[in-house]
């Protein structure tokens, strides 16, 4: 059970931690810092994790992401909140996306569209 060259960030902390491999071919890490294990088990876990490992980066730069897509911030009130489903408005008239209701002042925010 050696480490391998792979890295996963520890899902408590962050700090990027060896993944390493059991003695029945399955990967974990083990966060010296804050005690975390994180054992991978059954195939289609063992898979995604993989890929996650493969794709490089780390997971906190795909948070990043999804929070720069999905974060939404009202014009009006300044209330920070997430694109839920239940918070979508969509047009009466033809149905399109017109945004998403704040969930303080209902004030509706123009979904964004990548730049």
């Amino acid at each position: 059970m050696s480490p391998s060259k792979n890295m996963f960030p520890c899902p408590v902390c962050g700090v990027a931690t060896d993944v390493r491999i059991t003695k029945k071919d399955k990967p974990y890490i083990t966060c010296d810092p804050c005690g975390v294990q994180l054992f991978v088990r059954g195939p289609s876990g063992i898979s995604a994790f993989n890929r996650l490992v493969a794709r490089g980066g780390t997971i906190m730069e795909a948070l990043s992401e999804m929070e720069r897509r999905y974060y939404l911030t009202c014009g009006d009130c300044g209330t920070s909140f997430w694109a839920e489903p239940d918070l979508v408005k969509t047009s009466a008239f033809d149905g399109h996306l017109k945004g998403f209701r704040c969930p303080e002042c209902d004030e509706v925010v123009p979904w964004k569209t990548e730049e």
